[in-house]
């Protein structure tokens, strides 16, 4: 069993128990819409997706100590599109005692990045105000991808659905996927590798929204996958590492046009 399989498997165990103590009827539902995930990526030359998690399996401990209200505010102060915020709290470190911080310290859209596995997991990210939801191909059969993402759009939230490969890529444009992550690592083996967005890239329709994901350092980075199509970056990782997270974020985005 991968890294991946493993933590879909444990997702499973733990959703089952959180449906028993929080059934979905209880999920108390925010009046209104949350602030327009695709909208606000496509509104800048570059969007930038910030994210904010503890750990990962493939990086150990990122950042410590730890306050993801504060760094969501340094993300929004370096001129960050949205932010996205782990759930995963085994492998992650994440949570939704996160998500609600970041949510009360900014109003940029947020994205719910969750391990998806039931519909359980839609209606609680609506609850909790995000802008949008990671749905990973990977992990999900056509079927399921197509009914959550029918879900998502019908809450008022954009599904974000990541792929590795052209048969994922295939998969997406299949179900008519109008925000497509490629994600540069293969969360199998957790090897990364920003040509992984140039070679899916161009099988993308053009109204589609491209979203690159993992890898990314530099601002020839950003700049390089913005001429191979992509519409918005989610980087992580490089930027938690810095003592300054929102100047990291400005000179992400510093040779932009």
């Amino acid at each position: 069993m991968n890294i991946l399989e493993q933590i879909v498997a444990d997702k499973r165990v733990e959703i089952a128990g959180l449906k028993e103590r929080v059934p979905e009827h209880t999920l108390v539902l925010p009046q209104g819409l949350a602030p327009d995930f695709l909208a606000a990526l496509r509104a800048q030359p570059l969007g930038l997706i910030a994210e904010v998690k503890r750990k990962s399996p493939s990086a150990g401990v990122i950042r410590d100590p730890f306050d993801p209200a504060a760094i969501a505010c340094a993300y929004a102060d370096g001129g960050a599109t949205a932010i996205s915020c782990l759930m995963d709290t085994p492998f992650f470190g994440g949570g939704v005692e996160d998500f609600r911080a970041v949510r009360t310290a900014v109003s940029l859209p947020m994205l719910y990045k969750e391990f998806i596995i039931d519909s359980w997991q839609i209606t609680h990210a609506q609850s909790v105000g995000a802008s949008g939801v990671l749905l990973i191909a990977s992990v999900l059969r056509d079927e399921e991808l197509h009914l959550f993402s029918e879900e998502i759009l019908r809450r008022g939230m954009t599904p974000l659905i990541e792929v590795h490969d052209k048969a994922e890529m295939e998969r997406a444009i299949d179900v008519g996927a109008g925000c497509i992550g490629i994600n540069n690592r293969n969360l199998k083996t957790f090897e990364t590798s920003l040509e992984v967005t140039a070679e899916l890239a161009s099988m993308a329709p053009a109204e589609t929204t491209l979203v690159s994901e993992s890898g990314i350092k530099t601002a020839e980075d950003a700049l390089m996958l913005k001429e191979m199509g992509a519409h918005a970056l989610l980087v992580g990782e490089h930027l938690l590492r810095r003592a300054f997270p929102g100047e990291a974020v400005k000179e992400l985005l510093s040779k932009l046009p």
